[in-house]
This record gives structure tokens, C-alpha cells and sequence, in this order.
């Protein structure tokens, strides 16, 4: 008290109103009850440490893939077979189609398709990339299995496979790498889908 009936505003050190009809705004606060208080956004897009490694995987892929290839055209004439282990043999083949001898016939249409693929998976990436730790891995060996065999489609208009586990088509590292990208893309996915996400706390201003 001050005198002359006037009254000093009462402080609170919490939550609550400084008196009937007035009240207390806190920096970062907002009087809209309808306004979230703060918003923590983290960008999505692929930043340096992404590109970094999908590039990494993706080169470690292409440079896999066509080693073996040119180990095995170097080695073994066309058609020639080397046993390995079990089912497990060293086949050198062609192939003008996609993974596992598939639409050998298309070899023009599967290469366009595959061009437009790799652009899809970089625009993605690069939108997405911090979406997930394991996108650069797994984008790295799509996109590297990918550009290998589309580089031998482009030159050489075929692709050369070479393993052979005879109950399956055969089929190179480039293959391989495609699809254990997709497996851990799926496994993330389901991961994702089974982590129990903590309940939402909402303030109900209305009560207070």
C-alpha cells in the first residue's frame, strides 16, 4: 500500500494472473490461448554430412560392382561358369534387362526409367535427407546400384551378371546393393511404425 487507496500490482512468480481483469504476459507467451507458445521445426532437407555419406556409399557401390564386373569378364568367357561353393558358382552372363533378367527386351525403356528413378531418389534426398540417419545409406546403395548398371546399359547396352546360386536368376553387386537399400528402407520403416511416441501434452488455457 502507497497511500490515497491506490495498490501496487501484484507479481507472480508462476503460472496465474496478476489480478481481476488483467493479465500477466510472459516473454514468449502469447495471449491467443489458440497460438502454440513456441514451434521447434528441424529442416528436413539433406545437409552436408547427408550428401557426404550418401555420396560415399553411392561411389563405394559403383566402384564394387564394376571391379567385380571387370574381374569377371577378364576371367571367365561368356557363358563360363566357375563353381564356388554349394549352390554358389561364378556365372558369366548378359543381361539387357533390370535386376534378375527382368524385361530383357526393353533395354531403351529400362534405361529411361532408371535415369528417371536416380533423379527421383537424389530430388527426394535432397528435400529429405535429415528425415532419417539411415536414408544416406540406404538412397547410397540404391542410387550406386543404379548408376552402375546404367552406366553398362548406356556403354556397353547390356549389364554383365555373374552370380548364379542356380534356384534364382543370376545376378551382380549391383543388384545386391539395390535391394539390402530397399530392406533397410522397409526394416526403418517398420521400426518407425513400431516405437511407441510419447502422448501429447496440450494446455487447456480455458481453466486457467
Amino acid at each position: 500500500m502507497t497511500g490515497g487507496g491506490s495498490t501496487e500490482p501484484a507479481r507472480s512468480g508462476g503460472a496465474g494472473f496478476a489480478g481481476a481483469g488483467s493479465a500477466e504476459v510472459r516473454v514468449g507467451s502469447t495471449t491467443n490461448g489458440l497460438q502454440p507458445v513456441s514451434v521447434a521445426e528441424r529442416p528436413l532437407g539433406a545437409g552436408v554430412w547427408q550428401w557426404g555419406g550418401l555420396a560415399a556409399v553411392a561411389v563405394a557401390a559403383v566402384v564394387a560392382d564394376q571391379v567385380a564386373k571387370h574381374v569377371v569378364t577378364s576371367t571367365l568367357a561368356l557363358d563360363q561358369s566357375q563353381h564356388v561353393l554349394g549352390p554358389l558358382s561364378i556365372h558369366h552372363v548378359q543381361n539387357s534387362g533390370i535386376a534378375f533378367g527382368l524385361f530383357s527386351s526393353a533395354t531403351a525403356i529400362v534405361t529411361v526409367v532408371t535415369a528417371g528413378a536416380v533423379i527421383w531418389m537424389l530430388v527426394f534426398f535432397a528435400r529429405s535427407g535429415a528425415r532419417h540417419p539411415v536414408l544416406p545409406a540406404a538412397l547410397g546403395l540404391l542410387i550406386g546400384g543404379s548408376m552402375s548398371n546404367l552406366v553398362d546399359r548406356v556403354r556397353l547396352h547390356h549389364v554383365t551378371d555373374f552370380i548364379d546360386v542356380k534356384w534364382w536368376p543370376a545376378f551382380n553387386l549391383a543388384d545386391s546393393f539395390i535391394v539390402v537399400g530397399v530392406a533397410i528402407l522397409l526394416g526403418a520403416l517398420i521400426a518407425a511404425d513400431r516405437t511407441p511416441k510419447p502422448p501429447r501434452r496440450t494446455l487447456d488455457v480455458a481453466a486457467r
